[in-house]
C-alpha cells in the first residue's frame, strides 16, 4: 500500500470512492476535480493505491492552528486492512506540517463504528453540531492535538 497525493488522473477513482462509500452524501464530479487541482484553497486531497489501484482518499482542510478531516473513504473490499488508519496518520502529519495544533472531524450520531475507530485513535469529543445532516442527524465533532514535534500526540482540549 502507498498513501500519496492526490493525481488528475485520480478523479476518476476518487468520484466512484464517493459513489460508492458516500452515497447521496458524495461530492460532485467538479468539486472533487478542483480539489485535486489545488484550485481550492487549504484543501488537500491523498490517496491510497494497492498495488496502483487507487482504493481509498482522504480529503482534509488546514487554516492556522487548525485542520479539518473532511472526507474519507475506502473501498469496502478493501477494509479492515489498515487503510483507514494510513490515510488518518497521512492526514495528521501534513496538518502537523501545516503548522496545525489539532485535528478535526464529524462524525454521524449514530455511526457508531466510525466513533469507535475515531476514539481508538486518541479523537474526543469537542463538540455536536444538531440538525448538522440533510435526515436531521447530529454530527459528533470530534478532535485530536497533533503531533507537530515527533514527541507523540494526545488529546484534544
Amino acid at each position: 500500500m502507498r498513501i500519496r497525493p492526490a493525481a488528475a488522473a485520480d478523479a476518476d477513482a476518487v468520484v466512484e470512492l464517493e459513489l460508492t462509500c458516500l452515497g447521496a452524501d458524495a461530492w460532485s464530479r467538479g468539486l472533487v476535480e478542483q480539489g485535486i487541482a489545488a484550485a481550492l484553497p487549504t484543501v488537500s486531497y491523498l490517496v491510497a493505491e494497492v498495488d496502483g489501484v487507487v482504493v481509498g482518499h482522504a480529503v482534509a482542510s488546514a487554516a492556522g492552528d487548525d485542520a479539518e478531516l473532511q472526507r474519507i473513504a475506502v473501498d469496502p473490499a478493501y477494509r479492515r486492512r489498515g487503510l483507514a488508519s494510513e490515510l488518518l496518520a497521512a492526514v495528521e502529519s501534513r496538518a502537523a506540517a501545516d503548522g496545525a495544533g489539532r485535528l478535526l472531524l464529524e462524525v454521524r450520531e449514530d455511526n457508531t463504528t466510525a466513533a469507535a475507530f475515531y476514539e481508538n485513535l486518541g479523537f474526543v469529543e469537542v463538540g455536536r453540531r444538531r440538525g448538522y445532516y440533510r435526515d436531521g442527524a447530529a454530527a459528533v465533532v470530534l478532535g485530536k492535538e497533533v503531533d507537530r514535534d515527533g514527541t507523540g500526540s494526545g488529546q484534544c482540549r
